[in-house]
Parts: C-alpha cells; structure tokens; sequence
C-alpha cells in the first residue's frame, strides 16, 4: 500500500460516521448519461382555453415552463443537498396539452458526459416547469394538481438502459425504436 492510499483510507474511516455523503464517483468512468422525465398538472377546461388562446392574465405558462424547466435542471444540485454539480450537454423541456384531461403534459430530457446520471436533474426540471403552469395559473382557477411525475428513461454508465416498468408513452417508445408489447 503506498503513502497516499494509506491516508486516503484514513481520512475515509473517519468520514464513514457520517450521516450525509456524496457518492464518490471518482472511480467511475465518464459515460454519455441521459435521462427523460415525465409530469402533468390538472387544470380546468377553463383555464385549458385561455392558454390555448393566449389569454392567460400573466403571461403564456407553457413558454415560461419552458424556462422554468431549464432553470430547474441547472439549479438540481443547490436544490438537493447531495446531488453533484453537473456540467450538463443538453436540456430540452417540451410541453402538451391534454384537452380531454384538461391538463398538461411536461417532459424533460437531460444529457451530459459525466461520472454519474441526471436523473435527478431530468426530474427537477418537469417539477420546476410544472411549478411554473401552476404558478400563472392559480390566479385563474386555484383548484390545481400536479401529478404522475416520473422518469421514464435513463441511458449510460454500467447499468446501461432503464425503462420503467410501469409503461412510457407510445410516441416515446417509437422515439427509442421499442417495439410495442
């Protein structure tokens, strides 16, 4: 064992009492990481309307979620104490509406070349989106729910691809070239 070694794993044996760490990721290897969030926000038919027609009294919330979202997805590692810091490759947040639910539908994919994934990042940015609808909406109809918020997808590192067992839309899985069951 050399010098460095030997100190590295003092210093850990001391650290290893800790309550909250990071994960040591310093082992891993930099893979291209990628990750696709899901999340809704049940409005009113009401407010459905005004947004479809731009008559919303603060502004479009699907543009503003969209920049909400982006926010969210850089601020992931201030706003969960032991996410790491990212240097990120690429955010893109794309919303829907659902008429017959009177909701809408905000996605969130996330890349970077990193050491560990951005699932979390994928997350943050659908919840600050959502956040957002909700935020120009409440002064309409403050009745609001958001809901089924998940990851649908992650790709890289050891483990490769995940899907959620629980099902992903049709359109991504023609997106991800999946054969329906």
């Amino acid at each position: 064992m050399n010098k460095n070694n030997k100190i590295e794993d003092s210093l850990n044996e001391i650290f290893k009492a800790s309550s909250y760490k990071m994960v040591d990721v310093s082992s891993k290897e930099v893979t291209h990481r990628k990750a696709l969030a899901v999340g809704e926000i049940i409005l009113s038919s009401e407010v459905i309307e005004m947004i479809k027609n731009k008559k919303m009294p603060k502004g479009d919330p699907l543009t503003i979620a969209e920049v909400s979202g982006i926010n969210g997805v850089k601020k992931t590692s201030e706003l969960i104490p032991l996410c790491h810091p990212l240097s990120l490759d690429h955010i893109s947040i794309h919303t829907e509406i659902d008429e017959p639910k009177n909701s809408i539908i905000v996605y969130c994919l996330v890349s970077a070349n990193s050491k560990t994934g951005v699932e979390m990042e994928a997350l943050s940015g659908v919840n600050s989106a959502l956040l957002a609808i909700y935020d120009l909406s409440k002064i309409v109809e403050p009745n609001l729910k958001i809901t089924n918020t998940k990851l649908l997808f992650k790709s890289g590192g050891k483990k490769g691809l995940w899907i959620n067992p629980d099902g992903i839309p049709k359109k991504i899985k023609k997106a991800l070239n999946i054969k329906n069951d």
